[in-house]
């Protein structure tokens, strides 16, 4: 995390919590749309924003939260100047973020998983874990 990061206040946006289920993907959908026409993110920030978000909140659903439905994923989106961020936090117990298989090495490429961190790093401008990856924060200058 670089120190400006550290020293921005975000205003929040909006928040949204719900039971790990993978069907509510949608609420997450529809926070970014709301999120993008408030903000008039431009078309092409859209499509990275919406990508790296449901990639991470998949990940939290999925393997955070094991689809258990007793167990909450949350959304929240703040805002400072030309800075846009998404934390999300699942409640399971975390994962080894440092190290990842590269999804572009030849022996993973046919592998169905494994490329949503890859995805999110490659589409935000930042991305940060915390709590041993319970929390991920996406970063995106708009």
């Amino acid at each position: 995390m670089n120190d400006t990061m550290e020293t921005q206040t975000f205003l929040t946006m909006q928040k949204i919590d719900f039971p790990s289920e993978a069907e509510n993907i949608y609420l997450v959908e529809k926070l970014v749309d709301n999120v993008c026409e408030e903000l008039q993110i431009p078309e092409g920030n859209y499509g990275n924003i919406l990508i790296a978000l449901t990639e991470a909140v998949n990940n939290a659903i999925h393997h955070g939260n094991k689809l258990d439905v007793t167990k909450k994923t949350s959304v929240a989106c703040g805002q400072n100047e030309n800075r846009l961020k998404f934390r999300i936090e699942d409640e399971g117990v975390g994962f080894d973020f440092e190290n990842l298989p590269d999804p572009t090495d030849p022996e993973n490429i046919e592998k169905p998983n494994g490329r949503g961190i890859f995805l999110m790093k490659n589409l935000a401008d930042e991305v940060t874990f915390e709590e041993n990856g319970r929390i991920v924060e996406l970063m995106f200058e708009c």
